[in-house]
């Protein structure tokens, strides 16, 4: 049996006449530049997020640049973010100039341990990137009421927990921005990049929509130095469709996730993801087990071997990356970051997959690790 770690066709199959049909009107009007499509979806998403504003933007990784430059970070600023999650996060710090500041995460959640991040702030330090990493949030509690102690920004990366929840909360809308990325394979994803900054406040709002348009306003004149960060208008149109199923493709990955911890229950070699006490909503970008005793790489080939799709996901920490070496950060300084580099194993876990292929999934995880 071949089960994919992910795959988008059975999801296109059922949406695919709705999307056309959208297409061919988008392409009969040609607005392909913001417009219509672009504002609609802003209002859905920002609506859907409990956000008061939205911008579109034209990638996650965009997101958190734009965020960072609106609030005009950059060289001999710091930021603190998590030293356990994809390298944008870090990537968007460094592209404006300012130096990341790597904080170990919770090894139950995998987000930034919280309690690590206050002796961590410096003058220097202007923001908090908080990571919601795997559809599960930080505990954004204790990084807002940091953040107000020390007069920091908080920029939510929200790129893969779309409609997760902290304490009843949706993410993306308690800092003072939030960050999401409609790649093709997250929860909400696109026909190819695109993204999104969330904010609270009208004049941030104003000014990422100036920004994302290389500074522009009015047309032609430019008080500020931007980039273009727009989204696609087909983006926006083909996301807006697929904005309405979300919900029911959450349930789906939430019954997904039960079923695996039941099937995986009896095996105390595997560690099913747990959800955090402060995480009331959690999304399931993925299902990410952790297998101890260093046997990580080979039940990984065995799956492979039997036709399971399967991923370690940021096999080597953020600090410990070759283009952060001048930062000075060395092995044993994240540990909870390194063993979960270690450790971890991604299972699918997308909408559409069967009864029969997650037994399938989980038989043969059983077999590799007892055997």
């Amino acid at each position: 049996m071949q089960v994919p770690l992910l795959d988008l066709k059975p999801q296109y199959a059922v949406l695919k006449d709705e999307i056309l049909t959208a297409i061919a009107e988008l392409c009969d009007s040609q607005q392909f530049i913001l417009g219509p499509a672009v504002e609609s979806f802003e209002q859905n998403v920002a609506r859907y997020c409990s956000a008061p504003f939205a911008c579109g933007v034209s990638s996650g990784s965009d997101a958190l640049l734009l965020a960072l430059m609106a609030e005009n970070i950059g060289p001999g600023d710091e930021v603190i973010t998590s030293a356990y999650t994809f390298f944008a996060t870090a990537g968007a710090i460094c592209r404006c100039g300012a130096k990341p500041v790597f904080v170990d995460i919770d090894p139950v959640s995998y987000t930034i341990d919280t309690a690590l991040i206050e002796a961590k702030i410096t003058p220097r330090c202007k923001a908090i990137i908080p990571v919601h990493l795997y559809g599960q949030t930080a505990d954004m509690q204790a990084v807002m009421a940091l953040a107000d102690k020390y007069g920091l920004c908080v920029i939510e990366d929200a790129c893969q927990a779309i409609g997760a929840e902290c304490r009843g909360q949706r993410t993306g809308a308690i800092g003072h921005y939030g960050c999401l990325s409609f790649f093709p394979s997250k929860n909400l994803g696109g026909f190819g990049d695109a993204g999104m900054v969330l904010c609270r406040d009208p004049e941030r709002d104003k000014l990422l929509k100036i920004l994302r348009n290389h500074g522009m306003a009015p047309q032609y004149h430019h008080k500020l130095i931007g980039g273009n960060f727009r989204i696609d208008a087909l983006q926006a149109l083909v996301l807006d469709i697929k904005l309405k199923y979300l919900d029911s493709w959450t349930e789906s990955r939430q019954k997904n996730y039960a079923d695996y911890c039941a099937l995986l229950s009896d095996c105390p070699e595997i560690i099913c993801p747990e959800i955090a006490a402060w995480s009331t909503r959690h999304v399931m970008n993925q299902f990410v087990i952790r297998l101890t005793g260093g046997r990580r790489n080979q039940v990984w080939e065995g799956l492979k071997a039997a036709g399971i799709g399967c991923a370690v996901y940021y096999p080597v920490p953020l600090h410990l990356q070759e283009c952060f070496q001048s930062l000075g950060y060395r092995e044993g300084d994240c540990p909870a970051s390194e063993a979960a580099a270690n450790e971890t194993l991604a299972l699918p876990i997308y909408p559409e997959l069967s009864h029969i292929q997650k037994k399938y999934v989980a038989d043969t995880l059983l077999s590799l690790v007892k055997g």
